[in-house]
């Protein structure tokens, strides 16, 4: 477990990934009220795809969340939109996340465009089991991660000025072609067999939208903050991802771990949840359910395939960094290893779904 909104431990910034302080402090003077030095900058060894730091001001402390140095793709590593929808949800909404401070465009501050939000105290799970609690205390856990969750996706984007965060249709068809364009057009990292299936297989049959909300993309127990001694989100993070479109995308995102094993992502499929506490696949369904007004969710198990190729897809881009050699986390080498096994689970579901759906 981690303590505070470390994203792993603190360390001294890495080379390549330097900061000027004095040009940097200059900018936020007269941008964070109350702002006192002197500036110190310690990088985060979390922030897999945007190197994140902890700067400290005086007595007061604040993240730093910038794009990475280098050639990046196109669309990628979008700070910009981070900062705009943490900016409306803090806002506008009860949805829990960190403040924000000031947005910086200008490349000439450190380099490349970054946002600077609150520092948020509390805990970090980095294993979706959460092994750190009592058998007796995970089941509140997940509770209130599927409260999070489903009070995200019941916030109406055009009420607090998000009506155009992304196109309000065709969401899991656009994932599904933003994602298998990336995969495609990566050739430092090579193809897959299995991935190259599933391409075909998605954009073959995907649903149309069920509603439109605000998408986080990546919601997972490593990217919430928890408070520091009771089952309550403190803060959600890294929302690179966020867009408009259908919550259901979303939602399976999250259920997405029982369905794996421990990999580069913590999964739940090889547990035996009952021992542990762990609440089931179909409490999760139910209870998203019940808190969403839905009565079912169509077309669950596509949504899954989908998720599980948008894990391998991202899984991938991390070995073509390391290939470029941009990637930042000390953990990319674990994600880069798993593209070929999370996507050989993605195609296996994609088959069984095809075999229960019986002949066209």
């Amino acid at each position: 477990m981690s303590t505070a909104q470390d994203l792993g431990a603190e360390t001294a910034v890495r080379e390549g990934y330097e900061i000027d302080g004095a040009r940097l402090a200059e900018y936020l003077r007269s941008r964070i009220e109350g702002w006192r030095g002197p500036l110190t900058v310690r990088q985060f060894a979390g922030g897999q795809s945007n190197p994140t730091y902890l700067l400290t001001a005086g007595d007061r402390e604040y993240v730093l969340r910038r794009k990475p140095p280098g050639p990046l793709l196109a669309s990628a590593h979008a700070v910009d939109r981070e900062y705009r929808v943490l900016s409306a949800l803090g806002a506008h909404t009860d949805v829990p996340v960190p403040r924000t401070y000031a947005f910086c465009a200008d490349e000439s501050v450190i380099g490349t465009p970054f946002y600077v939000m609150e520092r948020v105290s509390g805990r970090i799970f980095w294993d979706s089991a959460f092994p750190e609690l009592a058998r007796a205390e995970r089941a509140a856990y997940f509770d209130a991660m599927n409260a999070a969750l489903a009070a995200l996706h019941s916030v109406d984007p055009g009420a607090i000025g998000l009506a155009d965060f992304g196109k309000p249709a065709d969401y899991v068809r656009r994932q599904i072609h933003r994602w298998s364009t990336q995969y495609l057009q990566d050739e430092a990292a090579g193809r897959v067999p299995a991935m190259d299936r599933l391409v075909e297989w998605l954009r073959a049959d995907a649903p149309a939208d069920a509603r439109v909300a605000v998408i986080h993309g990546d919601f997972r127990c490593d990217n919430l903050i928890f408070h520091p001694t009771e089952p309550r989100i403190l803060a959600i993070l890294d929302w690179e991802l966020s867009t408009l479109g259908d919550p259901l995308a979303d939602f399976a995102y999250f259920l997405m771990t029982y369905r794996l094993p421990t990999l580069a992502y913590p999964g739940l499929a090889d547990l035996d949840l009952d021992a542990l506490g762990i609440p089931s696949f179909d409490w999760n369904v139910a209870a998203y359910c019940a808190r969403t007004g839905r009565e079912s969710i169509p077309d669950l198990e596509f949504y899954l395939v989908f998720n599980l190729f948008k894990a391998a897809a991202i899984c991938h881009g991390i070995r073509g960094r390391l290939v470029r050699g941009t990637a930042v986390s000390a953990r990319a080498q674990g994600y880069a290893a798993a593209v070929e096994r999370i996507a050989a689970i993605a195609w296996a579901r994609a088959e069984s779904v095809k075999t229960s759906a019986g002949p066209a």
